[in-house]
């Protein structure tokens, strides 16, 4: 009984990272297992052939998943390559792993790869690309973001090879955590990698060899990745040859040319959502993706290092007018009163919610002595409803004095700016992030020497509470603690929470088995071997 317990208290959907480049929502609306292909046609049979375009707003970061923590990159990685496990409404498929299990006292987890797995270049994938991708991880010098979902309490998890199906974790304490951070492990070829000293740099990465349903064909900076079918996918051959992922940094261009047949996927924006609908053209894929939108204040700047000042700005603002003018209709968003989302554990909505209060904002100010304050607010050009965003913000913060100037950006451009850790070009900016069930991920947005801690908040009792949360295992003690660090955030407003959002992937409507590849946060469809065409 107590191992389930646990098991209940590990789920995690999907993980980091991350992250302020990501942008829509969705919980899955079936769950299927990797080896079957279930999908049919009218005559009950899938159709082998074909292809797809997906459009994508960027180009990726590195096509390489222990570095992946935008939403281009974990998208197309997630063709490329497979992981251990999918976790999906509560239940956990195998992929890559055959079994696992903890020991009696939770601090030895071990997993069974399947036999027979391959590289997309012909090469056997073992228990020896796990030890590497874990210590790759843990390696300081590599600079993984995910590095912190695997040390607990300063200690880092250590992983032996058992034998070349077979690899053990030792974890330093138990953890409440360990398991459902495994969620988001995609190994990498250990015969490709070893030896690199800065893997995130390496060439290697510009011709990527993973484990997934298709492998790599051809990529052209800011045009196009492409990929094809793997033939040798342990779970069996996808239906489509080839999946070409076009960068459409153009909302409007990218519609058209979804209209036009140019391209049959992508992730819109819910203000076009009528629009496409009305064509009967599409498949209108909306589905709460566990998203929260936010905007964040930069501590760098002296003028954001006032309590009082974030929460006048808090005070000033309507949520559900925010909303309304961002998303065209509260159906596509909800008032987001936390920094968890609804789909996380140990979420709570028993925080200051900062519900619009003029009078109170000004006084805020007043007593901090903040007067004529000039604030920049940075966003991406490109995304709609943080355009919208902007512009109410704009004109709401003029009825408190303070005059705010819009910097739109591009999207690369912005997501630099945003990594850089000793940022002070804005004062505000908005990002938005999707962390899955298991709450610990969450701290690699807020620890203080976090890369993606983009207000640099540093507090080192903030941070004890995120490392205590991760081991703790009774349950009661354990959501106390993450209430403590949800009231936080929100009396220190460092992060503005706006909105739990849901997402819309139009699909066009030749094409089959939608629902058996799973829609899923951040990556639109998490298996596209399921899909073919009609």
């Amino acid at each position: 009984m107590k191992s389930k317990k646990m098991w209940l208290s590990l789920m995690l959907v999907l993980v980091v990272a991350i992250m302020s480049a990501c942008g829509s929502s969705g919980d899955g609306t079936s769950s299927s297992n990797a080896g079957e292909n279930t999908a049919t046609t009218d005559d009950g049979q899938p159709k082998d052939g074909g292809s797809i375009i997906i459009a994508v707003q960027d180009d990726p970061k590195v096509m390489n998943p222990i570095y992946a923590g935008d939403r281009v990159t974990l998208t197309i990685d997630q063709s490329l390559y497979a992981p251990l496990f999918n976790v999906n409404d509560g239940k956990k498929t195998y992929v890559l792993a055959e079994s696992d299990s903890f020991s009696d006292d939770h601090l030895t987890y071990t997993l069974k790869l399947k036999d027979g797995l391959k590289w997309h270049d012909g090469q056997p994938l073992t228990a020896d690309d796990i030890v590497f991708t874990m210590d790759s991880i843990l390696d300081e010098k590599q600079h993984s973001s995910s590095r912190s979902q695997y040390v607990f309490d300063g200690k880092p998890v250590k992983v032996t090879k058992v034998d070349d199906l077979t690899v053990e974790f030792k974890l330093p304490e138990v953890s409440a955590a360990f398991e459902g951070a495994l969620v988001s492990f995609y190994p990498i070829p250990k015969h490709i990698f070893e030896g690199e000293a800065d893997i995130e740099k390496s060439d290697k990465n510009n011709n990527p060899i993973g484990s997934g349903p298709f492998k790599f064909k051809e990529y052209r900076p800011g045009e196009y990745v492409t990929l094809e079918r793997f033939d040798d996918y342990f779970a069996g051959k996808a239906h489509l040859d080839s999946v070409t992922y076009r960068v459409a940094k153009d909302p409007n261009a990218a519609n058209l040319a979804l209209q036009n047949g140019e391209i049959q996927m992508r992730m819109v924006d819910t203000q076009d959502y009528n629009k496409l609908n009305d064509t009967g053209k599409f498949n209108m894929l909306t589905y709460p993706e566990g998203r929260l939108q936010y905007m964040v204040f930069n501590l760098n700047v002296p003028s954001m290092q006032k309590k009082e000042v974030r929460q006048a700005i808090a005070y000033a603002l309507d949520k559900n007018e925010l909303i309304t003018a961002s998303y065209s209709s509260a159906d596509f968003a909800e008032p987001a009163p936390s920094i968890l989302t609804p789909d996380t554990l140990y979420q709570t909505d028993d925080v200051e919610k900062y519900d619009y209060n003029l009078e109170k904002a000004k006084q805020l100010l007043a007593d901090a002595g903040a007067s004529n304050l000039k604030l920049r607010l940075a966003y991406t050009n490109t995304n709609k409803p943080q355009t919208s965003q902007a512009l109410y913000i704009q004109q709401k913060l003029k009825d408190v004095g303070i005059e705010v100037e819009l910097l739109p950006m591009d999207g690369t451009a912005y997501g630099n700016r945003t990594l850089d850790m000793n940022n002070t070009d804005f004062e505000l900016s908005f990002g938005g992030y999707i962390m899955g069930y298991e709450p610990d991920a969450y701290k690699s947005l807020f620890l203080s020497d976090a890369a993606y801690n983009y207000s640099h908040y540093k507090n080192a009792d903030f941070d004890k509470l995120w490392n205590e949360a991760a081991v703790q295992i009774d349950e009661t003690k354990r959501g106390d603690l993450y209430k403590q660090i949800q009231q936080t955030v929100a009396n220190e407003m460092t992060v503005y929470p706006i909105a739990y959002t849901k997402a819309v992937v139009a699909v066009d409507n030749t094409y089959g088995g939608v629902e058996d590849a799973n829609p899923k946060p951040v990556v639109m469809l998490e298996d596209l071997s399921k899909i073919y065409k009609k």
